[in-house]
């Protein structure tokens, strides 16, 4: 029998449909790996910014030292001071906070930002200014709580204190003075960082009087260390600076004052004045205060019986030198 003879067109036309399948084949493939290979990136991208994102959240949930049972830092019993106070070295800016500048007390070189910038965490804040302005509208209860702890005295803190606020004596050593971070909530109605030097004995009280303050929006002018003001106490009350520690004497006398021993708070000083009455006359410190010496007045910020601030204090077993007889020291609390 003779083969059967295939027309040369119909082979022609079997292969390109047999080449046609196999191109459709490869193109299929190539697509399906190209979809996997996006997918994959689109995934790995998704996982990248999930541990960016949880970074983040980690950095802004970290405190020095141990936590109390209401959330505040206790003071650091170890480890280098140094690290832990950047906080505490003056006039410090800080890249990454909401801050505005605050009001500038006179001669202080201690105080204060600049523009608004938003918020990160514990450490940037902690780099920051006493008298510096917080946003702190997006700050977790944890966060404001951690704001306020108490710490040894840094060699910065220390060298800013020595031979202004502290002088060598026989009463008080450095080791038994404690630096404080506090917030307060300024005349401004802004929420502003706070310094303050005390015994460590009053230290963990302070803390909670203030917390406490400001989680009632009490109002606080200023809160810096006196060594802004040269340790020259009339110069801190005129400008209303609410402070403690100051090794000196009380004015007119060879005695100590309370606050050469960290265990006295003025608060609001220029509203709150110190009045003695002498031969008729009264003399009233600040001497801006005079204003505000006459108690039977109504005026803000005045320190009197009801008065958040006074009680507060009294729980916590400070006498109210508004209290005294010979003297009013209206601005005045003391242990």
């Amino acid at each position: 029998m003779k083969g059967r003879r295939v027309s040369p067109k119909k082979t022609a036309a079997s292969r390109k449909t047999a080449a046609s399948k196999v191109l459709k084949k490869y193109i299929l493939c190539f697509g399906t790996v190209l979809f996997c290979a996006a997918a994959m990136l689109g995934i790995w991208q998704f996982r990248r910014q999930a541990q960016v994102e949880e970074t983040e959240n980690q950095e802004a949930g970290k405190i020095p030292g141990e936590q109390d049972g209401n959330g505040k830092t206790k003071e650091a019993a170890s480890g280098n001071p140094e690290e832990k106070s950047s906080n505490s070295s003056v006039g410090q800016k800080t890249g990454h906070l909401d801050i505005k500048e605050g009001h500038q007390p006179t001669a202080v070189d201690a105080v204060s930002s600049i523009e608004p910038q938003q918020p990160v965490g514990f450490s940037e804040i902690q780099a920051m200014a006493a008298g510096d302005i917080l946003d702190v509208s997006a700050f977790s209860e944890e966060l404001l709580d951690s704001l306020f702890y108490s710490e040894v005295l840094s060699e910065q803190v220390q060298q800013r204190i020595i031979n202004s606020s502290y002088r060598e004596n026989e009463n008080i050593s450095l080791e038994e003075l404690r630096y404080l971070r506090v917030l307060h909530i300024g005349f401004d109605g802004e929420t502003h960082i706070g310094e303050l030097i005390v015994n460590q004995e009053i230290a963990e009280d302070i803390l909670e009087i203030m917390s406490e303050l400001y989680k009632q929006e009490y109002p606080i002018e200023k809160m810096v260390l006196i060594d802004a003001y040269g340790a020259d106490d009339e110069s801190s009350m005129s400008d209303n600076n609410t402070s403690v520690f100051n090794y000196r004497e009380i004015a007119g006398s060879s005695k100590l004052s309370r606050h050469a021993l960290g265990l006295a708070v003025d608060i609001n000083p220029k509203y709150n004045p110190y009045v003695k009455e002498k031969n008729g006359e009264f003399l009233v410190s600040p001497a801006n205060g005079a204003a505000y010496a006459d108690r039977s007045q109504e005026f803000p910020h005045k320190i009197a019986e009801g008065d958040l601030c006074l009680r507060l204090f009294l729980e916590y077993g400070f006498t109210w030198g508004g209290s005294w007889n010979s003297v009013k020291d209206y601005q005045h609390f003391e242990r």
